[in-house]
């Protein structure tokens, strides 16, 4: 026969059975909703870090509109991780003339040191060292907006001088509209960024045909004719994989970038 106090302890004992039961049952619910909630945060960076790529004409590049981030690149020869701006070198009342010799065609763009002196002086710098020879025009888009970007030495849209550079000139396609946008105008040649203010490096896009962006993109140097038909070509050939945003399907090598006065 079970005593009074047997009685007592082995309720005790079930009760004390049911709450470690309780509390384990516990311990995996909340197990599985961290799981989740890490899960969706995951996805949610994820396509975060997707979108922001996507626009940084972000470096693209921001909006893709942005294109890709402009971080310094891990290439020796090709980087000046944290270095700073170059100093004013340049002349910023007289024009400049950027030649691009690519596998594809020449392209020559004319730069206003006086409304963009400090994108100039820093192009001319880079341009001066060689820093563009032998890169890529890593990046085509064929939908929404429509440019080659090119100036990265590491070729995947990541890449950049070490520096960043301010914003020059954003009033210069005008007042945005209502969707808060200005069109670049075909042949127009503007600076890349990470979507954030003045973070310009060394990529740039060069516009086909007109696009619609918001104003953050310093628009410095117009493509001359046979240069605009250069990149109209390649675009024509579309990007590889049939996207409308990647690589372009017509490889865009260049070989040898040169700055001077006229």
């Amino acid at each position: 026969m079970v005593s009074s106090d047997q009685r007592r302890r082995q309720l005790a004992r079930e009760k004390f059975e049911r709450q470690q039961q309780r509390r384990e049952e516990s311990r995996k619910k909340a197990k599985r909703r961290n799981t989740i909630i890490a899960s969706a945060l995951a996805v949610a960076l994820a396509a975060g870090a997707a979108a922001y790529a996507s626009v940084g004409l972000a470096d693209g590049d921001s909006g893709s509109d942005s294109v890709a981030a402009n971080t310094p690149s891990a290439t020796p020869s090709k980087s000046e991780s944290s270095s700073p701006e170059p100093a004013m070198a340049i002349d910023k009342k007289a024009t400049y003339t950027m030649s691009l010799k690519t596998g594809q065609g020449d392209i020559a763009v004319a730069m206003d040191a006086a409304k963009t002196p400090r994108t100039v002086n820093s192009f001319k710098h880079l341009a001066d060292k060689g820093f563009f020879d032998n890169t890529k025009c890593h990046r085509l888009t064929t939908g929404g907006i429509f440019v080659l970007q090119c100036g990265d030495p590491k070729g995947d849209g990541t890449g950049g001088p070490g520096y960043t550079i301010p914003d020059e000139n954003l009033t210069g396609l005008g007042k945005a509209g209502a969707d808060g946008t200005v069109t670049y105008k075909a042949g127009t040649v503007a600076m890349a960024n990470t979507g954030q203010p003045n973070s310009g490096g060394s990529q740039f896009f060069l516009v086909y045909k007109d696009s619609k962006l918001p104003p953050g993109y310093t628009p410095f140097g117009t493509m001359d004719e046979t240069g605009l038909k250069t990149v109209e070509a390649v675009a024509a050939a579309g990007v590889e994989g049939g996207a409308t945003d990647g690589a372009p399907k017509k490889a865009v090598a260049v070989e040898k970038v040169t700055v001077g006065k006229g």
